[in-house]
């Protein structure tokens, strides 16, 4: 029976549980309550639809993304690549002779002869070892599947034999097929040289005329909320800038240290697997750990149990270097994220964009979340001039941590203040 069927009810007043809540919840006369939504129902199906509606919206910017990737990987190499050029040229460009055309020529061909050097000759050293490197790995392989057939362990199934055999088959293969993988890098060449003209292209009017770029983006935000989204974006790429300095300071910090412990300890191929660690340092978390099990396998085979557990105790000197001593002293406190923040945006990147996702995922979490936090912060609303924040200095990221009117002060000034808090609040 449908509601408009049900019978009025006596003129006394409807009966206990029978009347529709009108204004202010007071029950009308003469109709049956209506069934209602459940409020929590009524909540999940509006969370539903708007969480649907933002999920195929970045569905479609990623497919997008992907169709144009050649254009636009280049764009955000020479993005991050500005973001440490830019500050020098910046710098440079204040001496009252040198014009900032000059200025900016200077810092591109030094900065790309400098990184592109270092970067050829790691990568140079790394692939020449590659074979050598690959034949320790299988010589690993084997001889930790007969220690745990032959050791106190004493595995011998057949689902063991089988996952040993496989892992084993895929460094073979992957050891045979460093000729053939050559054969694609050569084919692929062009493409690869028109990317690196295309990021060169960006990046020189990124470092020369950034600011100009950046206000011809900001017309696409409304008059009222320009300010706000300058702001946000100021502190975005300042926290861009400490990012990509840190890291390259930090994974050439890692890798000298690691080369230079390997050497000593005596375990073959140190320059290889010190190259390895320096390119592992660009993907957070998960490249330590990948390179430095490559090490530990490596010392197992030509060294034993003995050389394995001196790597071991040298990758985590290294660690605790970086964790405790580079990065507060290179970063601060204004580049901050969970380590689940970085591995899962890894692992995304990796599943959407392959190697090219993982290594620009973690910069591009690092971006957001120093934009969301600025559009969050009270302080950054009405009332701040947007040329007040300087976004070529990592201190701007997160005001919240860092004065900015302030000079930078020391690490070891920041620790002795750091005890004095505490003894006075002991006191």
């Amino acid at each position: 029976m449908t509601p408009s069927a049900v019978p009025d009810e006596p003129a006394d007043g409807p009966r206990s549980g029978d009347g529709a809540e009108g204004a202010g919840g007071v029950l009308l006369p003469g109709r049956r309550k209506r069934w209602e939504i459940p409020h929590g129902l009524e909540i999940a199906t509006s969370l539903a639809w708007r969480l649907l509606l933002v999920a195929i919206a970045l569905a479609v910017i990623i497919y997008v993304l992907g169709l144009i990737g050649a254009v636009v990987v280049p764009v955000v190499l020479a993005l991050i690549a500005a973001s440490l050029l830019a500050p020098s040229a910046h710098a440079l460009s204040r001496v009252r002779w040198l014009p900032h055309a000059v200025a900016t020529a200077i810092v591109i061909v030094g900065g790309v002869a400098v990184v592109g050097g270092v970067f050829y000759g790691v990568g140079l050293a790394f692939v020449s070892g590659l074979p050598e490197l690959s034949s320790q790995l299988v010589a690993s392989v084997v001889g930790i599947q007969d220690w745990l057939r032959t050791g106190p362990l004493g595995l011998n199934n057949e689902q063991f034999t089988a996952l040993g055999n496989q892992v084993l088959a895929a460094l073979q293969a992957s050891q045979a097929s460093l000729a053939q993988s050559a054969v694609g890098v050569v084919s692929t060449l062009g493409e690869v040289l028109t990317e690196l003209l295309l990021a060169l292209f960006t990046l020189i009017f990124f470092v020369y005329d950034g600011g100009t770029v950046w206000r011809f983006v900001l017309k696409a935000f409304p008059r009222q909320a320009r300010d706000r989204a300058d702001i946000a974006g100021r502190r975005a790429f300042a926290s861009l800038v400490g990012y990509t300095r840190a890291t390259i300071l930090v994974a050439a910090a890692d890798a000298i240290t690691a080369g230079v412990g390997l050497w000593l300890i005596g375990i073959p191929l140190p320059v290889p697997l010190a190259a390895l660690i320096f390119f592992g340092a660009f993907v957070p978390t998960l490249g330590a750990v990948v390179s430095g099990v490559v090490a530990v396998l490596v010392a197992l085979v030509s060294g034993g149990i003995t050389d394995a557990l001196l790597v071991v105790l040298l990758l985590v000197l290294v660690q605790n270097l970086e964790g405790y001593i580079l990065q507060p002293l290179l970063l601060g406190r204004s580049i901050k994220l969970h380590p689940l923040a970085v591995v899962l945006p890894i692992a995304c990147g990796l599943v959407l964009a392959g190697i090219a996702g993982a290594l620009l995922a973690v910069p591009l979490v690092t971006v957001i979340d120093s934009g969301v936090r600025s559009l969050t912060r009270p302080s950054d609303g009405p009332g701040l001039d947007p040329d007040t924040v300087d976004a070529l200095d990592p201190r701007s990221a997160r005001p919240d941590w860092h004065d900015v009117d302030q000079p930078p002060r020391s690490f070891v000034a920041r620790a002795v203040d750091s005890l004095s808090h505490r003894r006075m609040a002991d006191d």
